[in-house]
């Protein structure tokens, strides 16, 4: 959120933009600098989206360079993230790293944004209020702004796909069968907190989980945050309808190589269709491999399939806004997991749900430590239908 929608939104990077993953060591003013790792093994010349599907950190803070801090925060103001401060424009902000933290309710609403199409929705947790007779006497409205373009959206949907469907992704388990889902885990420093924050083009959520004093997480090798997620949405989505990203017009899409990032031929041994803003597909043919014949030319994906070539059936229009539905925490112990759960239509209406714990329910930044490092895996949920889009 913080590097891939400023990022793609200004051209300084595509899906298919190349960088090298490996140990670096940063100057962010200091006499040592900033040198993070990354959570899996590092691996090498790799594409953003395969950055993206194992959630590899070096390549995002390399992005965050180009972009600068500053202009991440102000992407992140437009997706109604309300507790940046000054002391979090610097490079640790790409791995989320932030001075006060944010709330699950924020990271929920942010979420939705992209499944809003780039429209951020200011969340309530009400639609509407009526009396004893059915008059309607109380009406919420939400403030709306455009944070960024449909199509910048859907590079970003098309992307947090990746941890849920390709074959490293951190996300796998959230999978719901027939329904697209796009999802992001965290982790912060000594595994202190676990976040999984994603959307459908039903519903948003947000999940934290971690201690109020920060304690490392052991949860059997898994993701806490992530179970919860997964465990709530699918249930969620029980009996509705199947439901993919729209693509929208104006977008270009080309065969791609995914060992360079650049446009496939023949001798390319593995290759796939890629999605680009008009006018920054690479235009430099792939020579690490030899090859008689190119493949596939630009097209626009006017009505066009996505990336694993399904073709969007009975899609709920993302034109429709989310809404925040439930804002829930579970306690465990003393470990917490707030939660907040938002429908992607018109309307942002919060309110409990049932399937969830409604135990110690909050949505506080200071549920966050204020020292995270670097955000990777909490619950907030936004929803979305024909006429209401929560996310």
């Amino acid at each position: 959120m913080a590097v891939l929608a400023p990022a793609l939104d200004k051209n300084i990077i595509t899906p298919s933009s190349m960088y090298l993953d490996e140990a670096t060591t940063f100057n962010d003013g200091t006499d040592e600098g900033y040198s993070p790792t990354d959570y899996n093994d590092y691996k090498g010349y790799i594409t953003v989206r395969q950055a993206t599907e194992s959630s590899q950190n070096i390549p995002f803070v390399k992005i965050m360079e180009q972009i600068t801090p500053k202009t991440s925060i102000q992407y992140m103001k437009k997706m109604g993230i309300s507790t940046l401060t000054k002391t979090d424009e610097n490079l640790n902000l790409a791995l989320g790293g932030l001075d006060k933290g944010i709330t699950p309710l924020e990271m929920a609403a942010a979420y939705a944004c992209i499944a809003n199409d780039g429209i951020y929705i200011e969340p309530t947790f009400y639609s509407k209020i009526e009396n004893n007779i059915g008059k309607t006497v109380i009406k919420s409205k939400s403030n709306k702004k455009k944070a960024f373009s449909k199509q910048v959206a859907y590079l970003l949907k098309s992307l947090l796909k990746e941890p849920v469907t390709a074959s490293s992704g951190t996300a796998k388990y959230c999978n719901i069968n027939g329904i697209d889902v796009a999802a992001k885990t965290g982790t912060t420093n000594d595994d202190y907190d676990r976040w999984l924050c994603g959307f459908t083009p039903y519903y948003s959520a947000a999940t934290w989980f971690g201690f109020d004093l920060n304690e490392t997480i052991n949860f059997n090798r898994k993701n806490p945050s992530g179970q919860i997620w997964a465990n709530v949405m699918k249930k969620i989505h029980s009996g509705l309808s199947k439901s993919t990203f729209e693509v929208p017009s104006g977008l270009e899409t080309l065969e791609i190589c995914s060992k360079t990032g650049e446009i496939a031929n023949s001798g390319c041994p593995a290759s796939y269709t890629e999605y680009f803003l008009s006018g920054t597909a690479p235009t430099t043919f792939c020579i690490e491999h030899s090859a008689s014949s190119t493949t596939k030319s630009i097209k626009d994906t006017t009505n066009s399939n996505n990336l694993q070539t399904e073709t969007p059936d009975n899609q709920h229009s993302s034109k429709e806004e989310q809404h925040t539905q439930n804002n829930n925490s579970t306690s465990t112990k003393q470990a917490e997991s707030n939660s907040s759960v938002s429908p992607t239509k018109s309307v942002n209406n919060t309110s409990t749900s049932s399937e969830i714990p409604t135990t110690n329910t909050s949505t506080n930044t200071s549920s966050i430590p204020d020292d995270s490092n670097t955000i990777d895996d909490d619950t907030n949920f936004f929803e979305s239908d024909d006429n209401t889009f929560e996310q």
